[in-house]
């Protein structure tokens, strides 16, 4: 791997051609199917040209790929977020959308050749049978799950399968030199939207959404549950890195916060219908302190919600100007297992504004400026931002607000150095701190064992010896960075990152909080704001 300074650059294309894919919203067309796919001039010219190919060229063709083609080319002329999603990944994207699918419930890598449970989900099927973190799955009923042509997706499609039904599985214990036979039966396992939640203080609950599928909305609800038994009156939610998913969702999140029938959003088809969308009275977290996150990858359903709020005067946006789309797909079924999600509205925020890029140079020219904030200050400098008057909006209570590319935040906090966004890639892309620890474990599972989670956070401490085998596992894959002068923040990393494989994501999160740049500028303005309550205050005595 070469040196990680240049680490941003295919990462982020990478995030921002991926927005496009997994973002969609559930609107109805007025038209019925008989209307809308009507027979043609031009459908039977691409017909029969599919049939001139079929029949009649010399050699033998694969017309599937070349509709495939045709179909990506045509969509890829309308705009950047409509796309075509093949037959062959449909299930995978359905699964991901719906947020759950049937299976055993593992986490695991696949490591040297072998799958390896990192950890179980507790109470599903695999942690009912006695599946240990550890434990090498070499087979499951006939089908052989090791070796270096076992590729990942071909291994988690075999432990896959309908609820209810038992897979034989054959398992290797390390710690016990032994290979068990293990029956686990199927069972549906949830794909978490809610990435973690936890009290960022003793009165603010932290809630981090990283998409929005079928369940986040009541994940979301079980999470500020629990937050408000511990005491949360006020609310930090990081939609950072999310790209959007169903707008419904969405709508439902924001009603959480805002007052009954005040505006969430708007949509405008190309008949110039306008659909209005208000909240009601069933929000839980109405006139409370709210905070929400959001940096240069939130999109879409995550704009909605930052643009809801902010135009409402409602709680605080705190970051970096998010991505900048304002469409809205449908998906729809092209009847070979193969869909489209097909761009069929524009939203606009309560105040008129929308947030969507111009993408009228092509969908290159299109991801090609979302790179140049790389390049032009803004990510460092609040003051580097592009607006136009033109696009200027005014809220309810005076406060200026711009569209056309994004939600700028009211609170500014720049991207880290490069070496700190170096850590923030080891950690999420690369997954050196998790391939690091699980090694780590590996060596001896019983090292922890005196330790629940309250013990692990306030007592466990990473020695110089485990940071200096992390700087060589990193060296080893040939990464060059200063890691003395970020000693503390990389300690603190490998700590979470045991926390996770040994307990939960919501105490590794936690962990990573105290160097977290937004979560600090969140605390510190929460204080400034009550210090700001506190001033005049006098004490009387009888």
């Amino acid at each position: 791997m070469k040196k990680i300074k240049g680490y941003i650059w295919p990462t982020l294309l990478a995030l921002a051609v991926a927005i496009g894919i997994f973002i969609g919203g559930k609107l109805h067309f007025n038209d019925s199917p008989e209307k809308l796919f009507s027979t043609n001039s031009k459908k039977d010219k691409l017909n029969r040209l599919i049939d001139y190919i079929d029949y009649e060229y010399v050699d033998d063709v694969d017309t599937d790929s070349i509709v495939d083609v045709t179909v990506n080319n045509i969509l890829g002329k309308l705009d950047p977020h409509s796309v075509y999603i093949p037959k062959d990944e449909m299930k995978d994207v359905a699964e991901t959308m719906k947020g759950d699918f049937a299976g055993i419930g593992v986490s695991f890598y696949m490591y040297r050749d072998t799958i390896t449970v990192i950890r179980t989900i507790k109470n599903g099927p695999s942690y009912i049978s006695g599946i240990k973190p550890g434990d090498r799955i070499l087979m499951a009923d006939m089908d052989t799950l090791y070796g270096r042509r076992i590729a990942n997706d071909d291994a988690v499609s075999t432990l896959k399968g309908k609820i209810g039904t038992k897979v034989n599985l054959k398992v290797f214990r390390k710690t016990e030199n032994k290979i068990m036979n293990v029956p686990v039966v199927r069972d549906r396992v949830p794909i978490r939207s809610v990435e973690a939640y936890y009290m960022l203080t003793n009165e603010m609950g932290y809630i981090k959404i990283n998409r929005f599928a079928e369940s986040t909305f009541d994940e979301f609800k079980d999470a500020l549950r629990k937050l408000k038994l511990r005491g949360a009156e006020k609310l930090t939610l990081d939609l950072r890195d999310n790209p959007g998913g169903y707008l419904g969702i969405a709508e439902k999140l924001a009603d959480e916060f805002l007052e009954d029938d005040k505006l969430i959003l708007f949509t405008k088809n190309k008949n110039g219908r306008i659909k209005k969308a208000y909240a009601t009275k069933k929000g839980d977290f109405e006139n409370k302190p709210v905070y929400v996150l959001i940096n240069e990858r939130s999109a879409s359903a995550s704009e909605i919600i930052a643009g809801a709020l902010q135009d409402n005067d409602i709680g605080t946006i705190v970051g970096r100007r998010s991505f900048g789309k304002g469409l809205v797909q449908r998906e729809m079924d092209l009847g070979d297992g193969s869909a489209v999600r097909l761009t069929v509205s524009r939203y606009y925020t309560p105040t008129g504004r929308s947030i969507q890029k111009t993408y009228k140079n092509g969908n290159h020219d299109y991801y090609k400026r979302f790179m140049e904030r790389y390049t032009s200050g803004e990510l460092i400098s609040a003051d580097s931002i592009k607006v136009a008057d033109s696009l200027k909006f005014v809220t309810p209570k005076g406060k200026v607000v711009y569209g056309g590319g994004g939600i700028i935040p009211d609170v500014f906090v720049p991207i880290g150095s490069n070496q700190e966004e170096a850590i923030e890639s080891m950690d999420d892309t690369y997954q050196f701190f998790a391939r690091f620890v699980f090694e780590h474990l590996e060596k001896d599972r019983t090292m922890y064992d005196d330790y629940d989670q309250n013990q692990f956070l306030d007592e466990f401490k990473v020695d110089d010896i485990l940071f200096d085998n992390f700087i060589q596992f990193v060296l080893d894959r040939k990464v060059k960075l200063d890691f003395y002068a970020h000693e503390e923040k990389i300690k603190a990393y490998v700590k979470a990152n045991i926390a996770e494989q040994l307990f939960s994501p919501n105490l590794s999160a936690q962990i990573k909080g105290d160097f977290d740049s937004m979560l600090n500028k969140v605390k510190a303005l929460d204080k400034a704001r009550i210090d700001q309550s506190q001033i005049g205050a006098v004490e009387v005595k009888p």
